[in-house]
């Protein structure tokens, strides 16, 4: 069954507004039950826009109903991107949860792609109050945060060697030190303050676990039959040392998060709905 168009709305939240689409579920196959999808960083959210919304439609189509939000500073949410917080992005959740709470949804449920993944499970795992156990869906979830920063800044890099300033004495060494001191950056057309290059630089797959969770790890690789990177296991490893246990799924496909045109990756989109298929909370 096909579900109804994605209502389109704004959240109020502190500052200022949030964007969301909300996709009511079909049917009641999963009684009461949503998920807050939580989107990458930078320009891998409106590479993945096109991915997001085909999971979320599939999600609704199976009885779940699904909040998409834009978070402070991204896509169409009021505030600047270059006056985010890791904090503020947190507080963003939380508005999502208490907005699916107050549409009498039971259980709340995290979807979360390559750093939406981690700001997912940072945001549960502070979450004292939480009772019910959550689910979490992990697309390529970013292992390591300092990794993503390195890979963020090298895109400035790139642009500055490519500039025709003749000294190109950069680095992401010198960018870090500037970083250090408190100076934001401009990378790629986006602002990247400080704080924010410090929350990320200190985040770790391996550290964040919430307990009493089904977590399901979904990961593009380039070749059929390739499991995950040895740094993958290692926080597979960890979180079962935690008593978490990750199903994870291997999928081979492009990395449409990343991709130059926007791409789909339809094994993705089969091997996610699998584990909800028909299921009661």
């Amino acid at each position: 069954m096909l579900s109804p168009p994605a209502e389109p709305f704004f959240l109020d939240a502190s500052p200022g507004k949030r964007f969301c689409l909300y996709h009511s579920p079909v049917g009641n196959t999963l009684l009461n039950q949503a998920f807050i999808y939580l989107h990458p960083f930078a320009e891998e959210m409106n590479k993945s826009r096109r991915m997001a919304a085909l999971q979320a439609k599939a999600f609704a189509a199976a009885g779940a109903g699904v909040l998409q939000i834009d978070l402070y500073g991204c896509g169409d949410s009021e505030g600047d991107f270059g006056e985010a917080t890791w904090e503020i992005w947190k507080n963003d959740v939380e508005s999502a949860y208490r907005w699916l709470i107050q549409q009498g949804f039971t259980s709340v449920h995290f979807w979360g792609l390559r750093l939406g993944a981690l700001l997912a499970l940072d945001y549960a795992a502070s979450k004292k109050t939480r009772t019910d156990p959550a689910k979490f869906v992990l697309w390529q979830p970013v292992v390591n945060g300092k990794s993503l920063l390195t890979q963020f800044l090298r895109l400035k890099l790139v642009n500055e060697l490519l500039s025709d300033d003749m000294e190109k004495t950069s680095s992401v060494q010198v960018f870090r030190e500037k970083l250090a001191t408190g100076k934001p950056l401009e990378v790629a057309g986006y602002v990247l303050s400080s704080a924010m290059a410090a929350a990320i630089d200190k985040l770790k797959l391996s550290r964040l676990t919430v307990k009493n969770s089904e977590v399901y790890w979904f990961e593009i690789t380039p070749d059929a039959g390739r499991g995950l990177s040895p740094a993958g296991v290692s926080v597979v490893e960890a979180w079962n040392q935690s008593g978490i246990y990750p199903e994870v799924t291997c999928i081979p496909g492009l990395p449409f998060w990343a991709t130059q045109e926007i791409s789909e990756c339809p094994a993705l989109l089969t091997a996610t709905a699998r584990p909800f298929a028909g299921t009661q909370p």
